[in-house]
């Protein structure tokens, strides 16, 4: 059969697609808008590049570049862009002549080269098409969907070939319109000619930030230290040299947004307290700002750590928690069914409460984040003992993180009278018994009771003293001794209207 006369060998070879006589600049140029402007493809070198990157996996990037401009219209098309970027963010501003030159339209141009798109552009065209034998079928392409590609040879007869039988696809040519990536298309009225600095602001999905904090608490649990660190993720499509970084931490309100990737987050090991961060710390708004004080390159699908805050000596405390009792939820009636809320906990919580004021040794707040606890062990290496996150926490408020279960301590709860006195008026007693199987040392177990069968409730009797919380839950702190046992039983009465 008679071969295109067309194949060089500087072919471009896409999935399988071969475009004859294409270069890598045919790749790229896209049709001018305006027949009488003048149309330039830059990527110039970047003069600075700032990022704020908002912990919703959102950035906002401002690159500053140098173009040259002829006088009159310039249709300026910009490929290194994010992939993430979301095109009805973008402005142009030029920083040489902001009023001689005016941005007169803009576009973003995304009818990328794949094999589904070749084949569209040339239905009624004359193709090559070689199977897996070697067979070389020339002929106009009547038909590419579903896969099969149909076409018509010189001598009438239509072939239908395969998708599972095709080797190699060969065009003439790139067909005009067709790019091979996300290309950004300025029109612009140039009052003068000659090189301008310009700012291309815009916002781009695939980039986020969280807090990563690792705290050493002491062997007597009175004191931590802590390391925090930012971790940068990367998936936007587009890497930054040298770039001025703002982490703004916050609640920022934004329009629903197509989900964005999350990068991973590495583990890092426990760091001893040391110089002072490379982060500053400053309000912005309703919101806090974390500007990295040297210029960070933030490549492409890369993870980054950045130490922005260290403190040591922090004053911390550890407590235990017995939590069996069911909350409270308001509704519509009491809840008078005997054996609801009984669950068979026996597990005793162990919690880490630190305070971020000054008085305790740190003074910061904390961006949301996750958090890791270590522990030195007798030798000196440090053994994880428990991770927990935290919300945006300002300076001055309490840290509580549940680390786990205490292993020697153990809790019971049993319901041993249930009463309905009246119609209403209900009656029950509880009985709480802890034990604690430590060899040597007495603990204190919190103990909160949810009282939440009823809205309208009192205590007639208990073994031990108490605190109210809050409307529905009571707290008793009990002493347990090491190797031994400690029983609280109280009775709740509830009542409501008739």
């Amino acid at each position: 059969m008679r071969k295109l006369g067309i194949l060089f060998a500087s072919a471009v070879l896409i999935s399988g697609l071969i475009v004859a006589g294409a270069s890598a600049q045919d790749a790229t140029e896209v049709p001018t808008p305006e027949a009488t402007s003048v149309v330039t493809n830059q990527s110039p070198q970047r003069d600075g590049v700032s990022l704020a990157i908002y912990n919703e996996g959102t950035a906002l990037v401002q690159d500053r570049r140098t173009f040259t401009f002829q006088k009159g219209l310039n249709t300026i098309n910009f490929t290194d862009v994010a992939a993430g970027i979301d095109p009805t963010s973008v402005t142009f501003v030029s920083l040489t002549d902001p009023t001689g030159t005016s941005v007169l339209e803009q576009n973003y141009v995304y009818d990328l080269v794949d094999s589904s798109a070749l084949v569209a552009r040339y239905i009624d065209q004359k193709i090559t098409v070689i199977t897996t034998d070697g067979t070389e079928y020339n002929g106009t392409l009547l038909s590419g969907n579903g896969g099969d590609i149909i076409l018509r040879q010189d001598d009438g007869q239509v072939v239908v070939i395969s998708p599972t039988n095709i080797r190699d696809i060969r065009f003439p040519n790139l067909p005009g319109g067709l790019i091979t990536r996300p290309t950004l298309r300025w029109v612009i009225q140039a009052d003068q000619a000659g090189q301008q600095q310009v700012e291309l602001t815009y916002l781009t999905s695939g980039m986020n930030w969280n807090a990563d904090y690792n705290l050493l608490l002491a062997h007597d649990n009175q004191s931590l230290d802590l390391n925090g660190w930012v971790t940068l993720s990367n998936t936007s499509g587009g890497a930054y040299t040298d770039a001025n970084v703002k982490l703004v931490a916050g609640d920022v309100n934004r329009l629903p947004q197509p989900q964005a990737q999350n990068g991973a987050v590495m583990d890092m090991a426990v760091a001893e307290a040391a110089a002072p961060p490379a982060v500053q710390q400053r309000d912005f708004s309703e919101y806090k700002l974390y500007e990295i004080s040297r210029p960070v390159t933030v490549g492409a699908n890369e993870t980054k750590q950045v130490e922005f805050v260290s403190a040591a000596h922090i004053k911390a405390q550890t407590f235990f928690v017995y939590d069996a009792s069911q909350p409270y939820y308001p509704g519509g009636s009491p809840i008078t069914d005997q054996y609801y809320g009984q669950n068979g906990v026996t597990t005793v919580a162990n919690y880490l409460s630190f305070n971020t004021g000054e008085e305790s040794g740190l003074g910061v707040p904390l961006p949301a984040g996750n958090i890791r606890v270590y522990q030195q062990d007798t030798d000196g290496s440090a053994l994880l003992i428990g991770e927990n996150s935290i919300d945006h926490t300002p300076k001055g408020e309490d840290v509580q993180l549940l680390l786990g279960n205490a292993f020697d301590l153990v809790g019971s709860r049993t319901q041993t009278n249930f009463k309905l006195i009246a119609n209403n008026v209900l009656e029950e007693t509880y009985e709480i018994h802890l034990r604690n199987h430590k060899a040597n040392d007495a603990v204190e177990i919190r103990v909160p009771e949810h009282l939440f069968r009823w809205s309208n409730w009192e205590i007639t009797s208990s073994t031990m003293d108490y605190t109210k919380t809050d409307s529905n839950t009571i707290e008793f702190r009990a002493n347990v001794p090491a190797g031994g046992e400690t029983v609280i039983t109280y009775t709740v009465r509830y009542t409501w209207p008739d």
